[in-house]
């Protein structure tokens, strides 16, 4: 193999799925102390999708995965690595990715989940990218999906407006040709771990009655913290990838 070729990456084919139920800011009024207004004001926010009980965070990226492998007219067998973004897995192990290629039949794949709450797909992109740019393997199917409503606190009014479920799926393909995926930026700063967390439910916290009856296992936010720490790294992130941009043309 040609290490030194360097690889051009297509999408191939996209995919989402949204579950039935749809939850209004009107019917979080009645549930908490909030309003339409309030809601619509501060996030943009007017619905979102929640889960089936009986649905899982599994049965959401399948349902996505098939209609981009529809979108992009490719048989399951066709994938080379499957990536699941998602901080709800149906279970600790084994990983939404190898059920997904379970249900799809996706044999001849590797599997593996990201862990990277909301950057998650960012995260995973990057990921893909380094795969199909190694020349190591052609075809990479990668999905964000997540059931948040079940790690949601819903006597939280200041969380339980901003999360739903869902899933969103692309293909992605090495090629000769250009690439569609232009640069990919990451970064994390575990100093600020606290502000957004879900600490019932792993090895410092595991599950017990206790946890649960806490909401531990649920969805704990600074929002503020939150809102001010995303303004400015997606700020720097902007700016360092355009001082990038800027040098590489200036070469």
């Amino acid at each position: 193999m040609n290490t030194d070729h360097r690889w051009g990456i297509c999408f191939r084919g996209t995919g989402s799925y949204l579950p039935e139920r749809v939850l209004t800011n009107q019917d979080l009024e009645r549930m908490v102390e909030t309003s339409d207004e309030w809601i619509t004001t501060r996030t943009g926010i007017k619905e979102r999708r929640i889960a089936a009980p009986e649905q899982a965070t599994s049965d959401l990226a399948i349902q996505a995965a098939r209609t981009a492998l529809a979108d992009a007219r490719m048989r399951p067998e066709a994938l080379d690595v499957i990536l699941v973004a998602t901080v709800t897995p149906d279970m600790l192990f084994p990983s939404v990715a190898c059920l997904v290629q379970q249900a799809l039949g996706a044999s001849q794949a590797i599997c593996f989940d990201i862990n990277a709450a909301c950057s998650g797909f960012i995260y995973g992109l990057a990921c893909a990218k380094g795969f199909l740019e190694s020349g190591a393997y052609k075809t990479v199917l990668l999905i964000g999906a997540e059931k948040l409503s079940a790690i949601t606190n819903w006597e939280d009014r200041s969380t339980c407006v901003l999360f739903g479920d869902g899933a969103g799926a692309v293909i992605l393909e090495r090629t000769d040709g250009p690439t569609h995926l232009l640069s990919t930026f990451l970064g994390s700063d575990g100093r600020r771990a606290e502000i957004l967390k879900a600490p019932g439910g792993g090895s410092r916290l595991p599950l017990t009655p206790e946890v649960v009856q806490q909401r531990l296992h649920c969805i704990q936010m600074d929002g503020q913290e939150v809102f001010k720490l995303a303004v400015v790294k997606m700020l720097e992130a902007a700016e360092k990838r355009w001082r990038s941009r800027e040098k590489r043309t200036r070469m």
